[in-house]
């Protein structure tokens, strides 16, 4: 079994400066729409992660659509370098101060361009 996230977004052309220019994913293919991009594929070190805007759910499977605005997922990813992260991270409006949590784990929160929650995390020890 394979999970890929697939998130809903505004415009993915203003989402990809985030995901790959800051966070380090590469895009491995796209699909056009109508006015910008529709749907793109991004890897990084093994995770898959999917963008497809808004407007190509409403046009493909109107159904699927988002009940109200884009950015309800939470991503929890963990990292293998947590320094890499932070350093990724500079400049970037951080939702969630760098904390070391009671389970162990040290984490810092963002939110994408489109709102959706990206908790980075590495175990602590």
């Amino acid at each position: 079994m394979k999970i890929t996230p697939v998130l809903f977004v505004q415009e993915i052309e203003k989402s990809l400066p985030f995901w790959v220019d800051r966070i380090g994913f590469t895009k491995t293919a796209e699909v056009p729409g109508d006015d910008g991009l529709a749907f793109v594929i991004l890897m990084h070190e093994g995770v898959e992660l999917m963008l497809q805007s808004v407007a190509s759910v409403l046009k493909d499977e109107p159904k699927f659509a988002p009940k109200g605005p884009a950015g309800g997922a939470s991503l929890f990813i963990e990292v293998a370098d947590f320094e890499d992260i932070l350093k990724r991270l500079e400049g970037y409006p951080i939702e969630m101060a760098e904390r070391t949590t009671n389970y162990g784990m040290r984490e810092i929160g963002v939110r994408d361009p489109d709102g959706h929650i990206a908790l980075f995390a590495k175990p602590v020890g």
